[in-house]
């Protein structure tokens, strides 16, 4: 049913603030799931969602009109809610922005310097490359490959687990993709052979066995068999 700020009892001013809230500041103190204790996400998330927001407010998912911030927030819900702490969540907001920005460097210093050295270190592990100014990637294949064998000798818990809700949100588009506009989906991709994909897909979900939660690990693999059969077809 439709919010229209009124309930049983008729019309309410949902503008009112609860009684003993001077302002919006407070409300946390009265939120009936309040943890009654320091939040979860300080201001440090604040400021990383604002610096996310700066590096890819310009960009939209590959061949949508979804601005690519969608994606960044979905991996960060993805990790706290498979037990990632803070700086998971930050390292989620931030995880592509070594390889979008122009100098990845740069940006890798940039969130170092604000977020520390545990932060940095998990957007690089989730990073395939580094971006150099005035300088291409190296090719697809090669970075994938170095990618994988990075992930298979990482240590970081955090870092495979944003690195598995990264890939689990990206199968999740693909699937959906496959499922509303078929093989021309593959079009969108520097990659556009679906072997080479799922190939990458089923060595990362290999990658992250046994230390990733069980959950998260079997999403992803379901949702790689879903890209699979649907790119058989």
């Amino acid at each position: 049913m439709p919010f229209t700020g009124e309930d049983e009892a008729g019309p309410r001013d949902v503008t009112r603030r609860p009684a003993g809230v001077a302002s919006g500041l407070g409300y946390a103190a009265v939120m009936p799931e309040s943890t009654g204790s320091a939040p979860m996400l300080t201001g440090r998330f604040q400021q990383a969602f604002a610096l996310a927001s700066e590096i890819h407010a310009w960009q939209l998912r590959k061949g949508t009109s979804v601005p690519y911030l969608a994606h960044l927030m979905s991996v960060a819900a993805l990790a706290l809610e498979h037990g990632g702490a803070e700086d998971a969540a930050i390292a989620a907001l931030l995880h592509d922005s070594v390889e979008d920005s122009p100098d990845g460097a740069a940006v890798a210093a940039t969130i170092r310097s604000q977020f520390g050295d545990r932060v940095a270190d998990i957007v690089l592990a989730c990073s395939d490359a580094v971006a150099v100014p005035g300088q291409p990637k190296p090719p697809w294949r090669e970075r994938k490959e170095s990618y994988i064998a990075r992930l298979a000798n990482e240590r970081d818990s955090a870092a495979l687990l944003v690195s598995a809700c990264d890939k689990l949100h990206n199968a999740r588009a693909i699937v959906a993709d496959l499922r509303a506009a078929g093989a021309a989906v593959w079009q969108r991709f520097s990659q556009k052979d679906p072997a080479a994909q799922l190939w990458y897909y089923k060595s990362l979900a290999a990658a992250y066995a046994g230390h990733i939660p069980s959950g998260l690990a079997g999403d992803l693999s379901r949702t790689i068999a879903e890209m699979e059969s649907l790119a058989d077809r």
